[in-house]
């Protein structure tokens, strides 16, 4: 069973590794619900953790078409992750029409290698779920990061562990949103998935001892509960070790 943590801080990064968890996946701008990293985040990032890392490739919010200028600054971003050492990559571009966008994912899979390719929960958004499913294994992805074509992996349990069936381990099926130590048993037996993606997202308040009362904000981040990822890992390898 493997857990792959979402990091936006420095800090989420060495404690996602100090907790167990085997994978990273580095974003910015959780508001978006992650954009690319920048050059230093990446750089800095590759140096605190030894833990597969994964940078999200995505220039932008919103949806995942792609003018040939984005395209060209998805292509440049993963040449910069692969000369940093990262060990694969997060992205997803999509047709007019809901399907795979084979001929770009083609060649951003074969520009990251050796590197992996996770494709990212753009795949939530295909209009037919089976046949976008063999169209990433025929490209030569890696995995899939997907909560099954619903808002939660909770709630798309149903079609995840058609997706894992289909797969047939021609790719991997790693389902996120919404997972935590509460519900991860139940979704990995449900599913029978092996490869699980979860934020463990807390929210952290500004240590700033001075905040103008005349901004009417309160200044936040988000970071990851160590704690949180280890009830998770614990609650997996239960599973795990189920005959």
């Amino acid at each position: 069973m493997i857990l792959e943590i979402i990091a936006f801080t420095i800090d989420s990064c060495k404690k996602i590794e100090t907790a167990g968890a085997q994978r990273i996946e580095l974003c910015d701008n959780p508001g978006e619900g992650g954009t690319t990293p920048s050059y230093g985040m990446i750089k800095a990032a590759r140096e605190a953790a030894s833990i597969e890392l994964y940078p999200i490739i995505r220039p932008r919010g919103g949806d995942f078409l792609y003018s040939d200028e984005e395209f060209a600054i998805i292509k440049n971003d993963i040449r910069v992750c692969r000369e940093l050492g990262c060990d694969g990559v997060v992205t997803g571009i999509l047709e007019t029409n809901g399907s795979i966008d084979k001929k770009r994912t083609a060649q951003l899979v074969q520009l990251a290698y050796p590197m992996g390719l996770t494709f990212h929960r753009a795949f939530d958004r295909v209009k037919d779920a089976s046949q976008a499913l063999e169209d990433l294994i025929d490209i030569g992805c890696e995995r899939v990061l997907t909560s099954g074509l619903y808002p939660t992996a909770e709630q798309g349990a149903a079609q995840l562990k058609a997706l894992v069936e289909q797969a047939a381990g021609r790719i991997i099926i790693m389902p996120g949103s919404g997972i935590r130590a509460t519900n991860i048993a139940a979704i990995a037996t449900a599913t029978g998935a092996t490869e699980f993606h979860s934020s463990a997202r807390i929210i952290k308040d500004s240590a700033m001892e001075f905040s103008p009362v005349t901004m009417n904000e309160k200044l936040q981040s988000v970071t990851v509960d160590e704690d949180e990822i280890r009830r998770i890992l614990m609650n997996l390898e239960a599973v795990d070790n189920l005959p």
